[in-house]
């Protein structure tokens, strides 16, 4: 991943506003059929492991808003977290999110990069941004993920003296996320059919949080180990009867009654 040089550049003047009701938001494709793949996975892990509340705002591909010199910008991260939400009503659909406006600052965003000259490294300061000055100088998000699928790489940059600053894997090879108070990392196997290098998080004492279909397959050798232990413990039951009853018939034929009185 090479990140541009970054040009001298006023600071935009950003102010948190509704967006129209007829805006229309805009609806990229997805680059690959990777990209929900991960998003899902690492939301998935957190919802199977309590690590979700009401209040929060998890999503994959949702527009975040700003509006910028006066003028509307929406950039939709494949991945994005953000502690508190204002409640919207149960029959209204969340269509995007105006941080400041509408609940908290975005605490986390990140980007899973195409094969493709794309925009989530890129620092352009004039429209259309570059997502990577998008979160950094207008939303000014704590944290930016940005991975690689085709080369397995993952980057992590943490927001300090406003601009982002790169930051270094632990001994695991895992990165601390402080604003979710867990470790990024990369685990290659399977998931629901599909083989490939996956974003997982682990806790802070290293254990890895499993996906539901992980904690659904315990459970099922769980309760397979469970039932092969009764099988088991009644195996041996029915032997230890069939050696009391064989050594009453040996007493019985010496002439001992084996239940005297």
């Amino acid at each position: 991943m090479v990140l541009q040089v970054r040009p001298a550049r006023q600071s935009p003047t950003v102010t948190w506003e509704a967006l129209p009701v007829d805006y229309v938001l805009p609806d990229d494709p997805v680059e690959n059929l990777q990209q929900p793949s991960l998003a899902a996975a690492l939301t998935d892990a957190l919802g199977a492991n309590d690590r979700i509340q009401p209040a929060m705002l998890i999503a994959g591909n949702f527009g975040l808003v700003a509006t910028v010199n006066k003028k509307i910008v929406v950039k939709a991260p494949d991945w994005l977290y953000v502690p508190q939400v204002q409640p919207v009503a149960p029959a209204v659909i969340r269509r995007s999110y105006t941080p400041n406006l509408q609940g908290e600052p975005v605490a986390v965003v990140m980007e899973f990069l195409s094969d493709t000259e794309g925009g989530e490294l890129s620092i352009r300061a004039t429209p259309p941004y570059g997502k990577f000055y998008f979160y950094e100088q207008i939303l000014r998000v704590p944290t930016y993920v940005t991975y690689d699928p085709y080369a397995s790489s993952l980057e992590v940059r943490c927001l300090q003296d406003g601009q982002y600053s790169l930051q270094t894997a632990d001994s695991e090879g895992r990165w601390w996320i402080p604003e979710l108070a867990l470790f990024l990392g990369l685990w290659s196997g399977e998931r629901l059919g599909q083989t490939t290098t996956w974003l997982r998080w682990w806790d802070q004492a290293g254990n890895l949080l499993l996906w539901s279909n992980e904690q659904a397959e315990q459970a099922r050798q769980r309760a397979e180990q469970a039932e092969q232990q009764a099988e088991q413990a009644e195996q041996q039951a029915e032997q230890e009867r069939q050696r009391a009853e064989a050594l009453a018939a040996k007493l019985r034929d010496l002439g001992i009654d084996p239940e005297p009185g």
